[in-house]
Parts: structure tokens; sequence; C-alpha cells
């Protein structure tokens, strides 16, 4: 479950950032992919890394707020890296 909740989360916070810095937009569908997989990494990341804090995870409130978060910072994280990429290979 805290998974799904990371998955959920990074996408919105993928998209949420291709929408708010125009610079990295990749489209929705990347930034939702890339969302995906940076909220993933970032929930298992931080919850490896907090364990009994707010990534720690649990299904208290605490944890679902930790989830949530490190999701979204996640899924905004691996779009920037995307956007970089992408950008490079152009040139």
């Amino acid at each position: 479950m805290e998974l799904l909740i990371g998955l959920l989360s990074g996408a919105v916070g993928g998209t949420a950032a291709g929408k708010l810095i125009s610079k990295i937009d990749q489209g929705t569908l990347v930034n939702a992919i890339a969302g995906i997989v940076g909220g993933g990494l970032g929930s298992q990341v931080l919850g490896a890394l907090g364990a009994g804090g707010l990534a720690g995870g649990g299904m208290d409130i605490a944890g679902i707020i930790g989830q949530v978060a490190s999701g979204g910072v996640g899924g905004g994280v691996v779009l920037a890296v995307v956007s970089v990429i992408r950008k490079a290979l152009g040139k």
C-alpha cells in the first residue's frame, strides 16, 4: 500500500512539476511516467533511510504524509533528470 501511495503521488508530483516549471515540461504522459518512476524510487529510498520517521512508512497519518511527500519530490526530481538528458541528447 505504501508503494502505491508513492507511485500515485509521484505521478502527481511529476505532472505538477512539469506544469509549474515549463523548462522541464516533457508533455503530460512523459511527466506522469517520470513521476511514477521517481515516486517509487523516492518513497523506497526515503522509507529505507527514515525508518520510524515521516518517510518511514506505516499506515498512520505521519507515514502517509511522508509517502506522499517523498513520492511527489521523487517524481519532480526524476522529471528534471529526464529533461536534462533529453535536452543533452537533442543537441
